[in-house]
């Protein structure tokens, strides 16, 4: 009765209390934590699996232990004592993979992202479709130029095909973020007398650091992880990376999995080790340009 009084005789009406928020009752916050460790256990469990089987003692893994009580090294000796080459060529050609494909795409980004260049649509369709060609077409295209060039069964040859498959995803990674590029920074630049190429090296490359982090990362996994183009490009055992040749290492070495396994764990080390060091860099430069 107050309150409509108040409101016809055009006095202050007091405000409506604010809404308690809900909180998350304490039964479904346990199942959902619950739910979340039993996920990331069973994806989790074939890499403790395939640790825990590479300290086991020489044998099947069908013979291994659930907890590596008694953990034996020998076949990590036996893994580097075999594949300590391949590994060595594998982090090569992922290295120089990397530089290559971040070398051809900042400069790509960059034109596409800032320059008014006719047919910039078009471009970055053909980037697209680059992408979704099958790999096998491209190794089976590049053997055929390769072998006149006599880049077959070598690391530059592997370099150019791995980086072939990094160039297009680091245009697209880099050039959503130089979209959003304060272009005033390069023209104060060019007023005081800095070239396309100086801005281009002095300002716009330090400040897309977390992109070309994040370019160079993908452009490294793709041809550390590469198997199609070494299988295709490659012939002897002189240059094998080692995708190819743990391939090869689980046929001759099909009752001794401990050496077996530990191939795949230090093969699987450099991925791992880069992602933890630079995931801060790779979220913010996969998020770099979602919003302007």
């Amino acid at each position: 009765m107050s309150t409509a009084t108040t409101a016809t005789t055009g006095g202050p009406i007091a405000p409506a209390p604010a809404p308690t928020p809900r909180r998350p009752r304490p039964g479904r916050a346990w199942i959902h934590t619950v739910i979340g460790i039993v996920l990331v256990a069973i994806m989790l469990f074939p890499v403790y699996w395939m640790v825990n089987a590479s300290l086991a003692p020489a044998g099947n893994s069908l013979n291994t232990q659930w907890l590596p009580l008694n953990p034996d090294f020998s076949g990590y000796s036996r893994a580097i004592a075999d594949q300590g080459q391949n590994l060595i060529t594998s982090l090569i050609v992922a290295i120089g993979a990397c530089v290559l494909s971040v070398a051809i795409a900042a400069p790509c980004a960059y034109a596409l992202a800032q320059f008014r260049i006719r047919g910039t649509a078009v471009l970055l369709f053909v980037v697209l479709i680059s992408q979704m060609i099958p790999g096998i077409v491209i190794a089976n295209a590049l053997y055929t130029v390769y072998t006149p060039l006599g880049l077959i069964n070598s690391i530059p040859g592997l370099i150019l095909a791995d980086a072939s498959q990094g160039i297009p995803f680091a245009i697209l990674i880099m050039r959503a973020y130089l979209e959003t590029f304060e272009t005033s920074i390069v023209e104060a630049a060019r007023v005081d007398g800095c070239g396309h190429v100086r801005a281009f090296w002095s300002i716009v490359l330090p400040v897309s650091k977390n992109s070309l982090i994040t370019a160079g990362i993908f452009s490294f996994l793709f041809a550390w992880s590469d198997f199609l183009m070494a299988l295709t490009l490659t012939t002897g055992e002189t240059i094998r990376p080692v995708t190819l040749g743990l391939y090869t290492y689980i046929g001759t070495n099909d009752t001794d999995w401990s050496a077996v396994m530990s191939t795949a764990v230090l093969s699987s080390l450099p991925a791992v080790i880069l992602m933890i060091i630079a995931q801060k860099y790779v979220a913010a430069g996969a998020t770099g340009g979602a919003v302007k």
